[in-house]
């Protein structure tokens, strides 16, 4: 397994693995693959620029993960778009990506948390075996929107 930082020049890889994300996994994440399949080239380019890390997992047959790092105030930093194929689902890609988006974090003295959809169990799973703890959905959550649970990594 290999986890490469990626930047704006990368843009053509990312939209790869990013739309494949948004059209495996709908629900999971606040963006619609019909929101970014027809995106033109700048704006790949400026998700890469404005959210400050993003990295991708490939194997031996090409992209199977990506997830992205995001400061939030003075202290923490939001983990955010993870995805892993199906097909590399159960071999530890995951734990990777977090390791490496929570190292990140810990080079910049700020801990890491993250919202996960609370219906999507599997992925619960992964960021409580990689030591994230779930503190529910926040108080105020939009009725209007499905709840999202926040987890944090506790030391």
């Amino acid at each position: 397994m290999d986890i490469t930082r990626i930047g704006p020049d990368d843009w053509q890889m990312f939209r790869e693995v990013r739309l494949a994300s948004l059209s495996e996994s709908p629900g999971a994440f606040g963006s619609r693959h019909a929101d970014w399949v027809d995106a033109p080239e700048q704006q790949w380019r400026s998700r890469l620029t404005t959210v400050p890390l993003t990295l991708l997992a490939h194997d031996g047959t090409g992209l199977v993960g990506v997830v992205s790092g995001q400061p939030v105030g003075e202290h923490e930093v939001e983990l955010i778009s993870m995805w892993v194929a199906p097909a590399a689902r159960g071999a530890g890609v995951a734990r990777e990506l977090i390791d490496a988006v929570v190292d990140w974090a810990a080079g910049q003295r700020r801990s890491t948390f993250l919202m996960v959809r609370s219906d999507n169990t599997r992925a619960r799973r992964a960021y409580e075996r990689a030591g994230f703890v779930d503190t529910g959905v926040p108080e105020g959550w939009p009725t209007d929107q499905p709840p999202e649970n926040r987890m944090e990594l506790r030391p």
